[in-house]
């Protein structure tokens, strides 16, 4: 089958560089399937998983936004940030979550709140934690 050479890139480094069959991303509008030969095609993605397959193996990682562009050989993906499942600490997303939630309680009481900001946290947060249970599920089958 033919393949796709994925590049995920953030501001601080090169998170995932692989030869893939398919790669399922969080557009703004929906998820994106993209396949070897795919039409070209930039988009913006947001807040979430980023599933990339490789035979019978499928890696997931999130992402926190970023721009996805699509050549018939290559993807790129420029992500605001990116964490592989292994590099995500749980007690740090669940923390960040929770915060995100209680300053999300303070709408129309805490002037100077930041609404945009924090939901962003909060859907990065929940990211992590969608791709950390994602992986427990996978390995206790």
């Amino acid at each position: 089958m033919a393949n796709l050479k994925l590049e995920i890139v953030s501001a601080e480094r090169v998170v995932y560089s692989e030869d893939v069959e398919a790669v399922i991303a969080p557009g703004v509008e929906g998820q994106l399937g993209i396949l070897p030969h795919h039409a070209p095609l930039m988009t913006i993605l947001q807040a979430g998983e980023l599933r990339v397959r490789r035979g019978a193996e499928e890696d997931i990682l999130a992402i926190s936004g970023g721009f996805l562009e699509v050549r018939p050989d290559r993807v790129i993906v420029l992500a605001d940030s990116a964490e592989r499942a292994e590099e995500i600490d749980g007690e740090r997303a669940e923390a960040a979550k929770q915060r995100a939630e209680e300053r999300l309680k303070e709408r129309g009481v805490t002037p100077g709140l930041d609404e945009g900001r924090v939901e962003a946290a909060l859907r990065r947060a929940m990211a992590r934690l969608s791709v950390l249970e994602k992986v427990k599920r996978r390995r206790k089958l």
